[in-house]
């Protein structure tokens, strides 16, 4: 008897390979949106580089490429501060222009608070550039909630996670 052959689920993320590297790197956000996200290539360059600390993931729906995010994982966020302040949270999101709009975001921010709530956070963080286009209304809307900090002049904010 022949075991049952896995199909994908339709939407997940997946880590960066050979085989979706030139789709991952191909997805740009609107022209609009371009002032307010690094470009997918910058990320897998800071991932490269902060590799202990990066999760860098393709957002794919079937077959097709739709997306970029990329976690920031267990940081001390100001070892000035408080050596013990350590965060993880959301560092990148690209979604391609062609699928935004479509409930892309959203799941790719539940799969990674998923997963730093896996690894045993109670918190996830995000920055957004202030200004018209932010995507602050996205993530108002997920529940995150300022903290009253900036980071490199972006709004710093946390969502807090349930635990299970």
């Amino acid at each position: 008897m022949n075991a049952p052959t896995r199909t994908p689920s339709p939407l997940r993320l997946e880590p960066v390979t050979p085989d979706n590297f030139d789709a991952v790197c191909a997805v740009s956000v609107r022209p609009d949106q371009a002032h307010l996200v690094a470009p997918v290539v910058k990320s897998l360059a800071e991932a490269y580089v902060h590799g202990e600390t990066a999760w860098p993931r393709v957002i794919v729906d079937g077959d097709e490429v739709v997306g970029f995010v990329m976690a920031f994982l267990d940081i001390v966020w100001d070892a000035a501060a408080d050596p013990r302040d350590i965060r993880s949270g959301l560092w990148r999101l690209n979604i391609s222009s062609a699928h935004q709009s479509k409930g892309y975001g959203r799941f790719a921010v539940s799969a990674v608070t998923a997963e730093i709530r896996r690894r045993g956070a109670s918190r996830a963080y995000v920055t957004w550039e202030p200004g018209p286009g932010s995507p602050e209304p996205f993530y108002l809307g997920l529940g995150f909630r300022p903290t009253g900090e900036e980071s490199a002049g972006q709004t710093v904010a946390v969502l807090d996670l349930p635990t299970t």
